[in-house]
């Protein structure tokens, strides 16, 4: 196993006991941190990326483990309790068992999670497990091998299954699979992912289309509303029960009735859940990413490299997070993005 060797101990980077939770202007105390690990990915996904002309950023400019980790140090002495990480596709990353294992060391850090695509997931589930990953999200469109390949640009629906089993071999749960439901492409394959909670605790997902950049087209022509797909899972299954929300999920859950697991649906666009935000990005670039949909960063990676102390980070964070948007005004009209999915971390 790869073991990081920074010019600074893990000791060092270890927090005193976390302090109360950092709040925005609005009251919303911020405890989740979605870390993108990497803005390269082994699929294209089509409504991620566009087919050409993706630009990957040099890897200098990405944060390196030592300043990753110095970041989500300081995040849990703000109060932050959960780190998901994310891509790109997070698997990709070199030594990521060891910052899992760093991360999950940090006191106050409860829960490291991951949303992944899972084709290397297969080899990698056990070692991630025994190093404190807690769960995963897969994402999964189809279960439909052609199609699979033509969403993903090349993906292998059996490797992802695999990744699937060994999750869940392992106790990476609850298991939860993300579907981006796309008009013309997979909208009518909904009833098929949503069968697999019928036997198996799962939970399915499925999310309304951004518009990133690079693939608004795709958003324009092929939103789905959460709304439109309740009603084709109610069409084929009958009327689904709503269960409680948790707090801070974006995700409203449902179940079919008598199944093991449940559905959710994530309905960024059609129904925003800005009110209950609780969570920042920090993109692999060293950026502190405020809002998913607003362009507004605090850039983390210049200031490390210039040399900024513990204290001048920690007063740049809780500055950020201060001034995080209520909301991303898409229902306002307002698309100026600038990024990809897969830049930000999604």
């Amino acid at each position: 196993m790869v073991t990081i060797a920074p010019p600074v101990t893990l000791a060092s980077l270890a927090a005193p006991k976390p302090s109360a939770k950092t709040r925005d202007a609005y009251g919303r105390a911020m405890t989740y941190l979605r870390v993108s690990l990497t803005d390269r990915c082994n699929f294209r996904c089509v409504y991620c990326m566009p087919a050409v002309g993706m630009r990957f950023q040099p890897r200098e400019e990405l944060l390196t483990d030592e300043e990753l980790l110095r970041v989500v140090g300081l995040a849990a002495e703000l109060g932050f309790t959960k780190i998901r990480l994310t891509g790109g596709e997070p698997t990709v990353r070199p030594h990521l068992v060891d910052l899992v294992r760093a991360m999950k060391a940090f006191p106050g850090i409860d829960e490291v999670a991951m949303t992944t695509n899972a084709l290397l997931l297969g080899r990698l589930a056990g070692d991630l497990r025994a190093a404190g990953l807690d769960r995963v999200n897969i994402s999964i469109d189809t279960l439909d091998p052609a199609k699979f390949r033509l969403m993903t640009r090349g993906g292998r629906l059996d490797l992802v299954w695999e990744g699937i089993e060994a999750a869940e071999r392992v106790g990476l749960a609850p298991i939860k699979l993300n579907s981006v439901v796309l008009r013309g492409q997979n909208d009518h394959e909904v009833g098929e992912l949503a069968q697999l909670t019928v036997d198996r605790p799962w939970q399915v997902r499925f999310l309304e289309i951004m518009p990133m950049e690079g693939v608004g087209a795709v958003h324009d022509e092929g939103l789905v509303t959460s709304e439109e797909t309740q009603a084709r899972l109610e069409a084929r299954f009958g009327p689904l029960e709503p269960l409680p929300e948790a707090p801070g999920d974006p995700a409203r859950a449902w179940r079919i009735q008598g199944a093991a697991g449940t559905v959710g649906f994530i309905s960024p666009v059609s129904a925003p859940f800005c009110a209950t935000c609780n969570r920042v990005r920090l993109t692999a670039d060293g950026k502190l990413r405020l809002c998913l949909l607003r362009n507004d960063e605090v850039d983390l990676r210049d200031l490390m490299r210039g040399g900024a102390d513990d204290d001048a980070l920690r007063a740049e964070l809780r500055a950020g997070i201060w001034r995080k948007p209520w909301g991303h005004k898409l229902s306002e009209g307002e698309r100026d993005i600038r990024r990809g999915m897969s830049q930000i971390g999604g």
